[in-house]
């Protein structure tokens, strides 16, 4: 009997051949504002360094979170307000000092005494009210069990606290160092600036560059391929792009950098340099703000069917072609409020309101306003910024043709901008915009549409919503992810908002530089970067 042997003709890919010199390179246009976990709060900052510090988890090129220095979950109490963390055994910080139960206790107790901008995420534990009014500055929900075990107790359910301590503000420094180094002195010096990551920084020239090592005998492992990372601070864009251009940096993006729209545009539509441009989701929505409070648009359901004529009668596609720079800074949002790439996104084409139809746009308006009183002297509100300026502009000629409505618009200095906008809703009409801070959908409507909530401008008030949001809230993402796409839906087809574009993030990476660019959130981390021979 004769077997048959299927053989496949397709070779096995060519072997990588490393360059001899494994140097990253890559410019940032400002210099790092703060090297203190407990104080930063800039992408740029954190995106580098996630590299140098770490926690307990950390998150994975599909923003996946996977253990870090904990050795997996953490155990839930049966009531679900306690965690316990494992740490695992032998990791230790750049400089050979141990890290336990009790470095972590100090780095969050630490982080929301400092009450940086990012201590807020400390709020549903235990103690913070106490510590955030600086009557103590130890959190009494955080308990040490042993040396690599310890309790957080909140004071209520969140199933996004796993996601929270993934975050920079949980990152573990070392309190030996400080304590002898200073304060305020430890995070800025090389040889001080001691942290738990795959990386160390060697050297700084404030104000010019930055340069960084891999850490020797790294807890994690193999920190790649790289031997150096080397930072230049460089405003000047074409002399970015000239240096890029000439071999001399591996990338322009990290630290999530923007491109100039002219060269955005020359990398995306010339066939020869297109494939160095990678465009991803950059976790941002822009959105036209309606007041649910006073005004033409007052009222869930009183409002509703003006709301759903102004969203309707927006061309998103002419808005993007007018706006997005041939679609590198963003693309139009049809999927709801929470952009796409993270969780919570309802889908491509989800929000009829997106939907563009001059024509029923512009009955349903007349029907809900047949002499044009409701929205006399109707004027959007934005603060100052180019961008902003261009797309009201650009939105009051659509619905000047496609409503017969002309809407006035109104530039306000970003200080009293949000001031007036924020928990005042003193705008009929305006621009808003949200950037996560992380990939869980209660950072979008906790701060947004709660009642209560005072980033939102809009003074929406739905107890349905509130009902919803909470019960999704207090529930581990993947079973309160059902609920909070229902809370999303909700606030489309009620029609609370009018998406216009979600925003992207551009690298521009030379074809022998392998591993980089990174997701909707965070750059890649440089040990997954590799440079070929070339």
């Amino acid at each position: 009997m004769l077997l048959s042997v299927c053989t496949s003709n397709t070779p096995p890919p060519p072997a990588e051949v490393l360059a001899t010199d494994q140097t990253l390179s890559f410019p940032i246009a400002q210099d790092v504002a703060d090297l203190d976990p407990a104080q930063m709060s800039s992408p740029t900052d954190v995106d580098i360094f996630r590299n140098v510090f770490s926690g307990l988890y950390k998150f994975d090129a599909a923003l996946h979170e996977v253990p870090d220095i904990a050795t997996g979950p953490a155990d839930l109490s049966a009531d679900g307000l306690t965690y316990t963390f494992h740490l695992r055994h032998g990791a230790t910080f750049s400089n050979g000092d141990p890290i336990t139960a009790d470095d972590f206790i100090y780095s969050w107790n630490r982080a929301a005494a400092k009450q940086g901008d990012s201590a807020g995420v400390f709020s549903v534990v235990a103690g913070y009210s106490a510590v955030g009014s600086g009557r103590t500055g130890t959190l009494s929900g955080l308990v040490k069990v042993d040396d690599y075990t310890f309790t957080s107790t909140l004071n209520k359910r969140a199933g996004y606290w796993p996601t929270l301590v993934g975050l920079w503000p949980f990152w573990v420094v070392d309190r030996k160092v400080i304590a002898a180094a200073g304060e305020d002195a430890w995070f800025t010096k090389p040889e001080t600036l001691i942290g738990s990551g795959p990386f160390r920084l060697t050297a700084r020239a404030t104000g010019q560059s930055l340069d960084f090592e891999p850490v020797p005998a790294w807890y994690g492992g193999k920190t790649g391929a790289l031997k150096r990372i080397h930072i230049d601070v460089l405003s000047d864009q074409p002399a970015q792009v000239s240096r890029y251009e000439s071999g001399g940096y591996s990338l322009i993006g990290y630290g999530r950098q923007v491109l100039a729209p002219d060269i955005a545009v020359k990398y995306a539509t010339d066939p020869k340099l297109a494939g160095q441009l990678t465009l991803v989701p950059a976790g941002l929505t822009y959105w036209v703000g309606f007041n649910l409070k006073t005004g033409p648009f007052a009222g869930i359901d009183s409002g509703r069917a003006g709301r759903h004529a102004f969203s309707t009668a927006i061309d998103r596609k002419a808005l993007a072609d007018a706006l997005c720079s041939e679609g590198t800074s963003c693309t139009p949002a049809t999927g709801g409020l929470i952009s796409k790439g993270l969780d919570g996104y309802l889908g491509d084409g989800a929000d009829p309101s997106a939907k563009f139809d001059a024509v029923a746009a512009k009955a349903e308006y007349q029907a809900w306003d047949p002499n044009g009183v409701k929205v006399k002297d109707l004027t959007f509100t934005y603060d100052t910024n180019p961008f902003n300026k261009a797309l009201c502009t650009n939105l009051s000629q659509q619905w000047e043709k496609n409503l017969g409505i002309k809407v006035g618009c109104v530039e306000v200095d970003r200080g009293n901008f949000f001031d007036n906008r924020n928990g005042r809703c003193a705008y009929t009409a305006f621009r808003q915009s949200w950037s996560a801070d992380y990939n869980n959908p209660q950072d979008w409507f906790d701060y947004l549409f709660a009642t209560g909530a005072t980033s939102g401008g809009s003074c929406y008030a739905n107890p349905a919503f509130d009902t919803l949001v909470a019960g999704a809230d207090a529930k581990p993402l993947a079973l309160g992810l059902p609920d909070y796409q229902v809370a999303g839906f909700l606030l489309v087809n009620d029609s609370i908002f009018a998406a216009l574009v979600y925003g992207r993030q551009q690298y521009l990476v030379h074809p022998y530089v392998i591993g980089a660019g990174g997701n909707t959130l965070y750059d890649f981390d440089w040990t997954k970067a590799r440079i070929l021979k070339h």
